[in-house]
Formats: structure tokens, C-alpha cells, sequence
């Protein structure tokens, strides 16, 4: 599923007069009408009336209609749509959800449109599940992902600098030297699993592995195993519960309490915290996850959406224009300026230099990755035993038997998930 990073934005106003569902149309001028899906939250009411006055000017042939959709529940909506013979044109949708939309026949083959689009410039992240089966279904819109969010104050009391902090064992000493006069270093909740698989993909693992069509879970490999060694040590020098997620308490809520010098979060998270303590703005800054080395950050989940087109559609060039508009260059500069998102090409993180917390995402996000590829994945995170198993681990469980236990019931998930 689409992870949900993005905490501060605004919401999108429904265009007027629209239908319940697709319908593409004609209108009285002999304009093509296209219907367009787009997620709540995903852009500004703002830019979304930018882009929509400034594809029909340079498209006057073309009129755009969009229709605002809620996340909870799209799976079904959108697998509805694609079977009917009323689909929209254009729908948003999550990075990892296009693999099951694909899976069932309904978006149209985009493979041949890659070259044209600047797909070898893509963030991977985006750009791989996007694909399935060798075919490009999905076509990278916008991407966020977690950074490390810290108090300056703290750090330069410290005598940190968040500059030199590169390397996972300059996190590390960093962290320890924070854990003073009444600071905790970080915030790290036992089941944040995204971190996990970050430190996992460092190690190069992964949650889970295909071989000849199947697909099975793979948190008892080395790599893997290497992952939670580490995610074990940096959650120990914090005070975080070891049975609830970032969600449980909210750990922005945790960090504007005045205590907390770090947490793992997109940096919309670090807006909540200064909603909820003023006395803290001005005071937090940002910086990619760390690697193993300092040649390139950490690992990170990608979360952030893609455009398919419905094989249903009956305006697919009209469609693929507004999917080409929207993801080329020029307005894809525009959205990451607008809502502080990474662009969809490695080429133009440029455009967020001078946003501090969207330049430290762009910055990870060369290094992102998505969820494995397959319609399966959804089950598990239905169920989600990487949770499970994080605090097994902390609790005191031996590593490897609690990850062969995790990793049969992610290989069980997947086969009864696709």
C-alpha cells in the first residue's frame, strides 16, 4: 500500500459537477473530456488548479476533470473500475498497488513510452513497481521518504554535528553522546519496519525473494538478519516501546515534548511537532538515514504514487498526454517546489535544494526502494508478522527462529495474497 508520509498537506477541492465514477466524454465543442483520479492529499487545491489551467492552455483540445478518491477502501474501487466499462482515464495510485492492478489485465502496457518519458533518469523506487511481469504499467508521479529529524539545539549542545553524522557508526556514537543530561537520543518505536527494511537493504537483503515464479519471505537470510542486528542496537538507545509502531503513541507527539533529539520520519513529521510545541521552531533540522558508509545514504522506502491508464479507457493519447505533462520536467519541478515532494527523476532533485527537508529526501531517495513486487505483498501487510517479529526480537526472542517463524508467515501471505 501507499505509504502515508506526508503529513501537513492540503487537500485537493473536487472539480465541480463530477460523477461518482469514470465516464469519459465528449463535450459540446468537441473537446475530449478526460476523467482523472487523483488521492486525497496527494497535492494542493493550489496546484492542482495550476496544472489543470496550464495543461488545458497548452491542450485546448483537451478538457480535465478531476475527482478526489480516499485511500481506504481504493483497492477494491479501482479494481471495480478496471473491470467495468466506465473506468477514468488517469488514476493515481499507490507505488506498491500497481502490481495487483496490473495483475488483472486492466492498465494499459506503457513500456513503450520509457524512452520517451526519461524513464533511465527514474527513482527506482517508483520506477519498479511500477513494472510488473517485464511490462511499465505505472509511471512515476512523486516520491517521499523518511529522514532522520533532529533538534539543532540539542545536537550543538551536544557537540554533534549532523553534517559529519554519514555512517551508520557515526550515527551510532552521535546517538550515544545525545543520550545525556536528561535527552534520549532517539525515538525509535520497536515496529517501525520501514527502518528495518532500510537496514535490511544496506545489508543487501531483502523482506522477501522470488525464485521460478514464487515468492517467499526472506528476514532469516544473513543480510536480513544483519538488519535487525543493527535496527536492535540503534533501538536500544532509546526509550521507545517495543510493541507498537511510529503511529502508537504519534512520535511526533513523543519529540515535542522537549526530550526526544531524533526520530525516523518524512519531514512533514517535523511540522506536527512544532504544531504541537511552537517553542520548537526554528529548532529542527534534517539529514538522510545513514549508510554503512559515507559514500551514499542509507537505504529507505520509496512511498509515493504512480499514473496508470485503464485499458478501458476510451481516451488513452488523450490520457497519456496529461500522464506525460504531469510527470515531465517542467511541472514536475513545480510539484516538488509546491508540496516539498521528490521529484520522479534522480536529475531534478536540484529543484528542492533550498528546502531543507525535501533536499535530505531527495538525497535518500536515490537510494529507495519499494516493497517486493508482487500482488501477494498486500496480504502481507494486512497482517504485517515483520511487526511481530521486531518485538520478539526485542523482547528477548532468538533472531533466527523468530525470523524463520516471520519469514514463513510472509511466504504463506504472498502465495494466498495473489
Amino acid at each position: 500500500m501507499k505509504l502515508r508520509l506526508f503529513a501537513g498537506v492540503s487537500v485537493l477541492v473536487l472539480t465541480a459537477g463530477l460523477s461518482a465514477c469514470g465516464g469519459s466524454s465528449d463535450t459540446s465543442d468537441g473537446n475530449t473530456t478526460i476523467d482523472v483520479w487523483l488521492m486525497r492529499d496527494s497535492v494542493s487545491d493550489a496546484f492542482q488548479k495550476e496544472f489543470v489551467k496550464g495543461f488545458e492552455a497548452a491542450h485546448p483540445d483537451i478538457d480535465v476533470k478531476v475527482q478526489v478518491q480516499e485511500w481506504d477502501g481504493i483497492g477494491e474501487k479501482v479494481t471495480a473500475a478496471l473491470a467495468s466499462s466506465d473506468a477514468p482515464d488517469v488514476i493515481e495510485t499507490g507505488n506498491t498497488q500497481v502490481a495487483q492492478f496490473a495483475q488483472s489485465g486492466g492498465l494499459l502496457d506503457l513500456s513503450d513510452k520509457v524512452d520517451e518519458l526519461g524513464g533511465k533518469d527514474w527513482l527506482k523506487g517508483l520506477a519498479e513497481p511500477g513494472a510488473y511481469e517485464g511490462k511499465q504499467y505505472g509511471i512515476p508521479y512523486y516520491a517521499a521518504n523518511r529522514v532522520v529529524v533532529y533538534r539543532t539545539d540539542l545536537f550543538e549542545k551536544a557537540g554533534v554535528d549532523a553534517a559529519a553524522v554519514r555512517t551508520r557508526d557515526q550515527w551510532i556514537a552521535a546517538t550515544k553522546k545525545l543520550n545525556t543530561g536528561g535527552t534520549q537520543g532517539i525515538y525509535l518505536p520497536g515496529q517501525n519496519w520501514y527502518a528495518l527494511a532500510g537496514f535490511v537493504w544496506d545489508e543487501g537483503g531483502d523482506l522477501a525473494t522470488e525464485s521460478g515464479g514464487r515468492w517467499k519471505g526472506a528476514l532469516d537470510t544473513p543480510e536480513a538478519l544483519r538488519g535487525m542486528e543493527f535496527y536492535k542496537e540503534l533501538q536500544a538507545l532509546g526509550r521507545g516501546p517495543k510493541d507498537s509502531d511510529e503511529a502508537g503513541p504519534p512520535q511526533a507527539d513523543v519529540m515535542a515534548k522537549g526530550k526526544v533529539a531524533q526520530i525516523i520520519s518524512a519531514p512533514g513529521g517535523a511540522n506536527t511537532v512544532v504544531e504541537n510545541n511552537p517553542e520548537l521552531k526554528g529548532k529542527l533540522g534534517f539529514f538522510p538515514i545513514p549508510g554503512k558508509t559515507a559514500d551514499a545514504p542509507g537505504a529507505v522506502f520509496t512511498g509515493g504514487s504512480d499514473l496508470v491508464i485503464p485499458t478501458a479507457s476510451a481516451k488513452q493519447d488523450a490520457a497519456y498526454t496529461f500522464v506525460r505533462e504531469l510527470t515531465g520536467d517542467a511541472w514536475q519541478k513545480k510539484l516538488a517546489v509546491a508540496m516539498s515532494y521528490v521529484p520522479n527523476k534522480t536529475t531534478l532533485a536540484g529543484a528542492v535544494a533550498s528546502d531543507p527537508g525535501a533536499s535530505a529526501m531527495a538525497a535518500g531517495a536515490a537510494e529507495g526502494h519499494a516493497t517486493p513486487n508482487t500482488p501477494g505483498w498486500a496480504a502481507v501487510e494486512a497482517k504485517n508478522p515483520i511487526k511481530d517479529y521486531l518485538t520478539a526480537v526485542l523482547t528477548g526472542a532468538d533472531a533466527r527462529k523468530a525470523a524463520r517463524t516471520a519469514s514463513d508467515a510472509i511466504t504463506k501471505a504472498m502465495r494466498t495474497g495473489s
